[in-house]
Parts: C-alpha cells; structure tokens; sequence
C-alpha cells in the first residue's frame, strides 16, 4: 500500500472515530461536520475530502458500536440444531440489538444515504476486517447486505435448501418477517409504545415463529 493511501485511510478512521465519539458523548442530534472535523483537529474542508456528506459519518460511526451484536449474533447461532432454528435464532438476536439501540440501526440500516450503501458496508469491513473475526461463513452474505429483505432471506434459503421450509414460501417469510419487525422498530424509535427491548423482542419473535414455523415443511 502506498504511503498516501495509508495516510487517507488513517485520517478516514480519524473522522469516523471522532464521529463515534460524539455519538457516545452528547447524542446523535448533536453531530455536525464542523463538530467532527473539530475534535479531530481538523478544519472541515479536510473533512469533505473524505465524506460528501454527515449521513456518511453517522453511518461509518453506528457501524463501530454494531459488533455486539455481530459478535453475539454468531454464538446464538450456534445453539441452533439446524438451519431454521438458526434463522429463528438470529432473529432473536437481531430484534435484541436493534430494540436495544434503536438509533444504531436506525443509521445502520434505514438512513438515506444515497447511492451505492452496500459499497459503503463493503469498505467498512475492509477498513475494520476484525470485525469479521469468528463470524459463521452462512451468516456474511447478510452481513454484507444491507437491505433488509435481501439480508434475511440468504437464511431463509438455507432452511429451504435443508428441506425445513418450501420453496415457494421463501419470498412470503422473508417479507412478512421483515414487515412485523420494521412495524415493531418503527414503534420503538418513535416512542409509539412504551415496551422494554425485551417485551419488544418476545412480542415480533411470537409473530415471526408463527410466520414461519406455519409455513415448514415439518416438525423438527
């Protein structure tokens, strides 16, 4: 790697980790460009050299505070006997994390940010490749994915390649499970109800097993 691409990369994770650190600190109403470029000592046309715009930034940023949960995602996974149950499992996890902190993946995966997102995942990873350590081969397809419905349903073709679920229920699981959990988190960041994470999280999971475990091939 050349000299200057080391230097870009290196003020790019400036930028990003003081991004990061307003987030921890003051919330994310309080990110501004003149902000980060400030408290990481430098001035914001610096700044615009390396992000078109603070969606970017709060991105990028929310990405930092996301290996909890990819970490945790991987060990609940694991307790599954098979490929639906990792499925269910892994909704499990994502509903915990996401009622949990809201405005993570509220900037992870709902935010504008205008063309090309799935590049952007793309090039955290290859900037933060330790993120990736101990993730299961079957889940980093979604993890690269970040459009909801195309994330969940690599999973759900697994369960149907295995035989647990048809064929053509794979399109209806995969869109229903994701509309129950998008009504469920919409709820959440709104503050329409006033449900703990955990009542959040039993509530969409009782919806999505009876979204899917209606729809299998059979009893496992």
């Amino acid at each position: 790697m050349k000299n200057k691409e080391i230097q870009m990369g290196r003020m790019w994770k400036y930028f990003v980790e003081a991004t990061a650190e307003i987030i921890e600190e003051e919330g994310f109403d309080k990110i501004t460009i003149r902000k980060v470029a400030d408290k990481a000592g430098y001035n914001s046309a610096t700044l615009y050299n390396y992000f078109s715009e603070v969606s970017h930034l709060i991105f990028f940023a929310s990405m930092k505070f996301f290996k909890p949960y990819t970490d945790e995602v991987a060990i609940y996974m694991e307790r599954g006997k098979n490929s639906l149950e990792k499925y269910l499992l892994a909704w499990e996890c994502f509903c915990k994390h996401s009622f949990q902190n809201p405005q993570i993946f509220h900037a992870v995966f709902n935010m504008d940010l205008g063309e090309h997102p799935k590049k952007m995942l793309e090039h955290y990873y290859n900037v933060y490749p330790n993120d990736l350590i101990n993730i299961p081969e079957e889940l980093k397809p979604a993890l690269f994915e970040r459009n909801m419905s195309k994330r969940g349903r690599s999973l759900v073709e697994l369960a149907a390649k295995d035989g647990y679920i048809k064929e053509s229920n794979i399109d209806a699981i995969n869109e229903l499970t994701n509309l129950v959990w998008q009504g469920m988190f919409t709820n959440i960041l709104n503050n329409r109800k006033l449900y703990t994470p955990e009542e959040a999280t039993n509530i969409t999971l009782k919806y999505i097993k009876e979204i899917v475990l209606r729809e299998k091939v059979f009893q496992f």
